[in-house]
């Protein structure tokens, strides 16, 4: 088995072999990397027990042969082993220094001579360096390394074996060997016994290397820089891929902490808003109804709105992570494919191609302006002076400003906003227009009418209409940014994009519905209070019924028209009918259950909320609301021109003021 096998990139086993050939040519042995001072000074008195006179000599060859002076080292060696020739330190260390100066043969003699004299940790380990791991004088055979293994695993057995030499040698050698097994366990004993020694670090880096731990891999040799490892040894390891490799796992991995962040994020958002969807329902199922607005219930209101304000701002944040996510996971394909040593270069492109295109579509949204109109035309007092004084009346029976403007429209509509800035939001400055679809008020009592105007009376008072422009702002740009999806044609389930598009819509709507839901639990309390559960019932029931009918009639008269190419009929003057399908959907409403996706209660749950409340504060009135109009005929015919002018262009041609119904 090939040690390079172990590595699973072709570029790394080209680096492992250039490193194992710096590990067993950077000098004799790992001794030189750094001497054990204390056990020098126990050598030199066991030299000084022998012939005093020679530890001077003994020393300068040591520090010749730490420098890398073998001919010196040799001599002073030579004339140690001469006076003394049983003292084994100087013998091997004579036997290495040869061995580095090519005398391979009479080296490994004395080399031998040392072992046989004492099998001692060192002799062991430093014979075994010379056969196996120098390359000086020659490599060794197989037989010899073979040999030099099982010298090491003697040596490890002995007291005294789990030095940084013999485990560092056994290591060096096993790497060679491809014998990664043992090469890994005598360096987990280095890290174990010799953390902080230098060698140590050394072959930690590159275990770390050959398991494509870059991070790691550059961490432990810049700690075996600082213990004293060459620094042209460092930067060739590092040049060899390692620093490029770590820096980019270290940016994958910080950006993975923060995406893993952001992800959290949306979890906590989505989180929090299903648990005050849970609170609101299970609050309003035990609230007292008879007051307005209970001091739970503001509180609920302050944390929804900071919800819904920190889900904005969290939205417009997640933006620039999915543009990092994009470009991260473009480049990871990118790196992906060099890796394995192959670039489909169409496959590239077309990932490329995505990705750009998908950022500018992002940034696009961003600046698109979307021009805005109000619905339907404002209706003047004197058109409907009943209802302008009726409007009126509520507000000051409800202790709140009037409606400041009333848009009639050609549908069902029927809700408030307020028009200005944000500062006269705030200070409730901004103005207040009520939008009333005219295809609701054929059969809308006036009794009902005003429990309905109530409730949206109390979305003002409640002051429901002065906050949410984050909420619009952020509805809005999420419907911008689809749009632009939809045109560059990156609205796909494989476009990361579209996905978190597709998740923050879902997260975003359930928080700020569920506000809503909050919203018109309130208003309808507002309402029933003061006229009554049985008015506000009745108007809602109304609103549903001619919804529902208003839209199977003109979905029938329009389909029709277009078809014929003949003017629309008046919608408005069939007044209120009733079918079998129209009841059955009618009823189908009824018992419709609360989701979280909705932006009101249920109708049953609105209707069961407010039973109780059946005592009115103020006197039921009589008659319907189109009494209140001045020119009935007028409204209609005008709302009808309004309808085919909006499908003039299915139809082919412009509407014509003669095409009107009479």
């Amino acid at each position: 088995m090939n040690l390079l096998l172990l590595v699973r990139s072709p570029v790394m086993r080209v680096f492992v072999a250039l490193v194992a050939l710096a590990l067993v040519s950077g000098g004799a042995s790992a001794a030189e990397a750094g001497r054990d001072m204390t056990r020098e000074v126990l050598i030199e008195r066991e030299l000084q027990r022998v012939d005093a006179s020679l530890v001077e000599t003994f020393r300068r060859a040591r520090v010749a042969m730490d420098r890398g002076d073998y001919a010196e080292a040799s001599t002073g060696y030579a004339k140690v082993h001469a006076a003394a020739p049983t003292f084994d330190p100087a013998i091997r260390r004579l036997g290495t220094s040869l061995v580095a100066l090519g005398k391979r043969t009479e080296g490994l003699r004395l080399c031998e001579k040392a072992v046989a004299l004492r099998r001692s940790p060192e002799n062991l380990s430093t014979l075994a360096y010379n056969l196996g791991v120098s390359t000086s004088g020659g490599a060794g055979s197989a037989a010899e390394k073979g040999r030099a293994l099982q010298l090491l695993a003697e040596a490890r057995a002995l007291p005294g074996g789990d030095d940084v030499d013999t485990l560092s040698v056994t290591a060096q050698l096993a790497f060679q060997l491809d014998q990664p097994a043992m090469a890994r366990s005598a360096v987990e004993e280095l890290r174990a016994k010799h953390p902080d020694h230098m060698v140590t670090r050394y072959l930690s880096a590159l275990v770390h290397a050959i398991d494509e731990e870059w991070i790691s891999a550059e961490r432990e040799i810049r700690v075996a820089e600082r213990l004293g490892l060459p620094a042209e040894r460092v930067k060739s390891f590092l040049d060899s891929g390692v620093s490029t490799r770590a820096t980019a796992w270290r940016i994958a991995l910080y950006a993975g902490i923060g995406v893993g962040g952001w992800i959290m994020g949306l979890l906590s958002l989505f989180a929090l808003g299903f648990v005050l969807s849970r609170v609101v329902l299970r609050h309003a199922e035990h609230a007292d109804a008879r007051l307005a607005v209970s001091l739970t219930e503001r509180r609920l209101r302050r944390v929804y709105r900071a919800v819904i304000n920190v889900a904005g701002v969290y939205y417009y944040i997640s933006l620039p992570v999915v543009m990092v996510i994009i470009v991260g996971t473009s480049c990871a394909i990118f790196y992906g494919f060099f890796t394995i040593g192959r670039v489909p270069i169409k496959l590239v492109a077309i990932v490329g191609v995505i990705a750009v295109v998908t950022i500018w579509a992002m940034l696009r949204s961003l600046f698109i302006r979307v021009s805005s109109e109000e619905p339907g035309r404002a209706l003047l007092r004197d058109e409907a002076e009943g209802l302008w004084k009726l409007t009126d009346g509520v507000a000051r029976a409800l202790g709140t400003p009037a409606i400041d403007e009333i848009r009639i429209t050609p549908g069902t509509e029927l809700a408030v906003y307020e028009r200005g800035t944000w500062r006269e939001k705030l200070r409730n400055e901004a103005k207040r227009v009520l939008i009333l679809g005219t295809g609701v008020l054929p059969g809308f009592k006036q009794d009902d009418f005003r429990s309905v105007l109530a409730h949206e009376y109390g979305h003002f008072s409640n002051r429901d209409t002065a906050g949410g422009d984050i909420a619009l702002r952020v509805r809005n740009d999420m419907m911008k940014l689809y749009v632009a999806m939809c045109e560059a044609g990156q609205a796909s389930a494989f476009n990361v994009a579209f996905q978190f598009l597709r998740v923050y819509h879902f997260i975003f709507r359930r928080i700020s519905h569920g506000a809503t839901r909050l919203q018109e639990i309130l208003a309808d309390r507002f309402a029933a209070r003061a006229y009554g559960a049985q008015a506000l019932e009745g108007g809602l029931h109304h609103v549903i019924r001619r919804s529902i009918e208003f839209h199977a009639v003109a979905e029938r008269e329009i389909k029709a028209g277009i078809e014929a190419r003949r003017p629309l009929q008046n919608l408005y003057d069939a007044g209120v009918t009733s079918t079998a399908d129209i009841e059955t959907a009618f009823q189908n409403v009824l018992k419709e259950k609360t989701s979280p996706d909705d932006t009101h209660p249920s109708p049953a749950d609105r209707i069961r909320l407010v039973a109780h409340l059946n005592q009115p504060i103020w006197e039921p009135c009589r008659g319907d609301v189109w009494d209140l109009f001045s020119d009935r005929d007028a409204i209609t015919r005008e709302m009808m021109m309004m309808l085919e002018e909006q499908i003039a262009r299915l139809r082919g041609h412009e509407a014509d003021p003669a095409d009107a119904p009479v």
